[in-house]
């Protein structure tokens, strides 16, 4: 399905000098390989992290190769909307637009949780944090001609075994499942992206949403699975894997393609060749995730939950993609 006969790499990353971006989750993993690419090509990236001093940490290490980078940290707890509301101000006051915006961040857990909101953790990390923040920040995407807002699903919204329940989002009626409740988030990661720029098409904003996911990528993640899939993924037994695994530098490969690439249109989801592993291609979201319907849904909920409503400056369009 891809676009060109040539696989697209970290090479096809064009010039970045005088863009910003913001990386959620950007210390460790997947956000970190993101980050350090944009910064290579000469983005200012902001750190959007709950761990400041592990990020701090990070941009040392991007400093290796990336000597004159601006890149600054942003505390960002998105399991807290007081964070969320606390990061998007703070954020407002150290730039004065954004480029892109990476939804990278995320969480499994193995157990059921609530956050200090009362929210399912797995849900409000994966999706309500990022739709809260993404609402807080849309005018410093709108006051950046050409912006992308790249939300990172994963391949496990697939899952026909875990479809999005609208009413019982936080598994309080259902027992909770780790994978399924991780599943959840990541489907509505994938209609918020859809839905998002439905709401965008028809207007004159110069603003695209787009998604991603990265593939099965060596990274910390497996430390929030299952016991049995942490022993699995222990270094000595990666070898047994190397046939559906890729490094974190190629699982960001989609992400990047998602917001760099500028024959990307809105609406595009990327992600590997491969069902787990290859360079990034265009690929078609399931079913559920391209229902208008059940994504318009979706967006009500988080609204309600959050309490934040997006302002797209009364250029909204009721035109469907």
């Amino acid at each position: 399905m891809g676009k060109t006969t040539t696989p697209w790499t970290a090479a096809d990353i064009p010039d970045l000098s005088g863009r910003t971006a913001v990386v959620t989750g950007a210390s460790a993993g997947l956000g970190l390989q993101t980050a350090r690419m944009l910064a290579e090509r000469g983005a200012q990236v902001v750190f959007a992290c709950r761990d400041t001093e592990k990020a701090t940490g990070a941009v040392g290490l991007i400093r290796q190769t990336a000597l004159d980078a601006e890149l600054p940290v942003l505390e960002l707890d998105l399991t807290s909307l007081e964070s969320v509301r606390t990061a998007a101000d703070r954020l407002h006051d150290l730039v004065g637009g954004v480029d892109l915006l990476i939804n990278n961040a995320g969480t499994l857990n193995l157990e059921r949780t609530l956050t200090g909101d009362g929210f399912e953790n797995t849900f409000a990390t994966n999706h309500l944090g990022p739709f809260a923040f993404t609402g807080l920040v849309l005018d410093l995407l709108l006051a950046a001609p050409g912006a992308r807002i790249v939300t990172v699903s994963s391949g496990m919204a697939e899952s026909k075994r875990s479809p999005l329940d609208l009413d019982d989002l936080a598994f309080e009626q259902r027992p909770y499942k780790a994978t399924v409740a991780y599943a959840q988030s990541k489907l509505a990661n994938l209609m918020f992206s859809l839905e998002l720029q439905r709401r965008l098409n028809g207007t004159d904003i110069e603003l695209s949403a787009v998604a991603a996911h990265p593939g099965i990528s060596i990274t910390e993640f497996p430390r929030n699975l299952p016991l049995a899939v942490r022993i699995l993924a222990h270094p000595a037994l990666r070898w047994l894997f190397t046939p559906i695994q890729q490094t974190a530098a190629m699982g960001a490969l989609p992400t990047l393609r998602a917001a760099v690439d500028p024959t990307v249109r809105g609406g595009e989801f990327f992600g590997p060749t491969g069902k787990f592993k290859g360079y990034p291609v265009p690929l078609e979201p399931v079913a559920q995730a391209m229902d208008p319907e059940t994504s318009a849904a979706l967006w009500a909920a988080s609204e309600k939950l959050t309490g934040v409503t997006f302002d797209f400056g009364g250029r909204q369009s009721t035109e469907s993609a």
